[in-house]
């Protein structure tokens, strides 16, 4: 076994093939960028599912560690858009038209990141009937609780509310656990919002998307969805009096 074969790096190094002809010297980036970005989608669904699992067995603590994981990878995913932040609209260009139909909103795994976390409303499902049936990764994670709910019942086996757990010195751990799932709202919710810029940077805030999908105009309606609208609603009541 050497680094190589156990990363199986010569099959990994020959799925980057860029379609334009002559290449495109900026292809190579768009294409890494895209393809590991699955790949820490694939890391997020892993940890997302070892996450769920340890708040359906009421885990507090083993919970507030996965979710930190889960957070760091999300930074990461998030930071690798200022690669794409060098390409320039004009070089994009050149080679948008070999991508065909593809769009990143087809990507199954951001999707059933999505629904894992908690997207339920009309919105989100009509953007994923738009390209057909509802792939079964996504489906799965459709019938399954939300994170709100697996923290909604965490509360009731502790016999507490959420606003003692904010406001009671004994319930540091959850209350940790709902600080680190805002946390993870944020940084989804700030990948949104780059991403949105990106796309605006790149093809310009009235173009539609690759493959003829709604481009940045649908992505900004993404940004206000919420995952957990009860924590966020807590800190509104502190302040109501």
């Amino acid at each position: 076994m050497t680094y190589a074969s156990y990363l199986a790096l010569d099959e990994l190094l020959r799925l980057q093939r860029p379609r334009s002809k002559p290449e495109h010297p900026d292809e190579l980036l768009f294409i890494i960028v895209h393809q590991s970005s699955e790949l820490w989608f694939r890391l997020i669904l892993h940890e997302l599912d070892a996450l769920i699992g340890l708040m359906e067995a009421k885990d507090t603590l083993g919970a507030l560690t996965s979710v930190r994981r889960v957070n760091a990878l999300v930074h990461i995913v998030t930071g690798q858009l200022s690669a794409l932040e060098t390409l320039p609209p004009q070089r994009f260009a050149q080679f948008r038209g070999y991508l065909g139909t593809s769009s990143g909103s087809q990507s199954v795994q951001f999707r059933a990141i999505e629904a894992k976390s908690g997207m339920r409303d009309e919105h989100f499902l009509q953007a994923l009937k738009q390209h057909g049936e509802i792939p079964l990764l996504v489906k799965d994670a459709l019938e399954k609780p939300t994170l709100q709910q697996l923290y909604d019942d965490l509360l009731v086996a502790h016999n507490v509310t959420l606003e003692q757990v904010y406001s009671e010195a004994h319930q540091r751990p959850l209350q940790m656990l709902a600080e680190g799932l805002l946390e993870y709202e944020q940084g989804f919710a700030m990948w949104r919002f780059l991403h949105v810029q990106l796309v605006e940077r790149i093809i310009g805030p009235l173009t539609s998307g690759t493959g003829g999908t709604l481009g940045s105009k649908y992505l900004q309606k993404t940004i206000s969805q919420r995952f957990f609208p009860k924590l966020w609603d807590v800190r509104s009541k502190f302040f109501q009096g």
